[in-house]
Formats: C-alpha cells, structure tokens, sequence
C-alpha cells in the first residue's frame, strides 16, 4: 500500500509537476467540453485548422519579443481569434461554404507562419514546445493565464448553452426564434479560438485537434443528450491529462504525447467493447 501511494504522490512532490498537473487538467476538461461542440457540428477540420493558424501569430510574437511564453500566447490568441472571425465573415458575405473559407484561411495563415519562421534561424529549437507542448514547463503566470481563459470559455458557454444547443442541432428553429445566429457562431468560433491558445503550452499545435475531438467523440458513443456529453467528455479530458502525465513521468515521454494517447486508448476501448454498440459486443 504504500508503495502504491509512493507511486501516486511521488510525481508530485515537485512544483513544476503540480502546475502541469493543473495546467493539463483545465486544459483537458476546456477542450472536451468545447470539442463536443466541435464534434456535432463536424467542426474538426476547423480545429485543426486553427491549431495551425496560430503559427504566425508565434512567428511575429518571437521576431518581436523573444521566446517569452507570454509574449508567444498573446499573439497566438490574436492570430487565433482573427483566423475565427475571418472564417465566420468570408463564409457569411462571399457566399462560399464555411469548410471552404476554412481551407482558404488556413493555407494562407500557415504558409504565413511558415514563411515568418524561415527567416528566424534558431526556431527548431526555440519554438518546439510550440510544436509539441511543453506542459511541464508552465509558470505560475501560465497557469493563471490558463485558468482566467479556461474559465472565461466555460461560462460562457454555460449562458449560451440553450442557444447554441438550438442553433447547433435545429438551425431553421433557431432563426424562426430569431436568435442572432451570426453572432452566436462567432462567439462559438472565438471560444474555439482561446481554446486552442489556451491548449497550445500544454500538448502543442500538432496534437491540439486530438484532444478536441478525442474526448467528445467518445462521449458521443457513451451520451445521447448535449449536457450528459459535455460531463462525460470532461471527465475523460480531466482522466487523460492526469494519466498522461504519470505516464510522462515514469516512461520519460513527451506529456502532450501521453496525454492524447491516454485519450485515444479510452476512445478504442468504448468502440470496441461498449455494451450493445461496440464492434466486439456486435460480433458476439
């Protein structure tokens, strides 16, 4: 027994250990309630897409300011928040489908980014946790940033929540009620946004859309009402960030890595073996 509880508080014996943890918690539980969202509406494209557009607003944050992580996060929310709005209004006004305006933005925003970093020799090294998350490495700073954004996404999505319940499942309702459903999708696309930005220091622009689709996609197999999704998926995102930061620890992995490999395995065991749905269960 008490080998087992050397196991379990010994990680955290350290600060840097217990702010990660923090930091991957909030991080886990925001995007899975955001991603379910993401997932009904089969916005996964857009996430990715923001994950990746993010990256000029880096590249101007580090030509500008060095690599101070608050400098990087603040111009990443900026290019974050820009990319959303600006999808939100070429899909509105030029009469295009919104996977399209998505496709155009994120090419353009990432060949930006890209064309920025080329001129700075060092960034492989300076800008990798930028790639892959560096949630080990998050400050006291980072971590109220974190949790002032994390909470600002999450109530608001609590006073929006009967809207964006109608205007994502019954559009045509949501106009005879004659919600403002410009508006709201906006707010919907920004709290995507800081979502991303908020998630970047933690598992990185390359495993961002995993953990906003991930959890939500497996609550969607285990729920079939929005809020029963929104717990479910947040328990999984808060369950992932803690094992795969003990996973981190013992197996000396990268932590963004393990946490959206935790993820991904509670994803496979519910699609296999879920009762009466699961491909395994069927087979039987």
């Amino acid at each position: 027994m008490n080998n087992l509880f050397n196991i379990l508080l010994k990680p955290f014996s350290y600060d840097f250990m217990l702010r990660g943890l923090v930091a991957s918690v909030i991080v886990g539980v925001v995007c899975a309630v955001v991603g379910v969202y993401v997932v009904l509406r089969g916005m996964a494209f857009f996430g990715d897409a923001l994950a990746h557009a993010v990256l000029p607003g880096v590249a101007l944050g580090y030509l500008i300011g060095g690599s101070s992580r608050d400098t990087l996060f603040w111009w990443a929310l900026g290019a974050a928040v820009l990319m959303a709005l600006a999808v939100g209004r070429i899909s509105k006004h030029a009469q295009i489908r919104e996977d399209t305006a998505i496709g155009i933005m994120f090419a353009s925003m990432f060949a930006l980014g890209i064309a920025l970093i080329s001129t700075v020799r060092s960034y492989s090294v300076d800008l990798s946790h930028f790639l892959f998350g560096n949630v080990l490495g998050v400050s006291t700073r980072d971590l109220v940033l974190t949790s002032v954004f994390g909470g600002v996404v999450l109530v608001t999505i609590f006073l929006f929540y009967k809207e964006f319940l109608v205007m994502s499942f019954d559009p045509v309702l949501a106009a005879t009620l004659r919600l403002p459903s410009g508006l709201l999708n906006n707010i919907l696309l920004v709290l995507m946004a800081l979502t991303v930005s908020v998630a970047m220091q933690t598992v990185g622009v390359a495993l961002m859309v995993a953990m906003l689709v991930t959890p939500a996609a497996t609550a969607s197999l285990l729920t079939r009402r929005l809020w029963h999704g929104m717990v479910v998926s947040a328990v999984i995102g808060a369950f992932s960030a803690v094992t795969g930061l003990y996973l981190s620890y013992y197996f000396n992995i990268v932590s963004g890595s393990a946490i959206v490999l935790t993820a991904t395995t509670i994803f496979l065991l519910v699609f296999l073996f879920q009762p009466h749905r699961g491909l395994v269960w069927k087979k039987r």
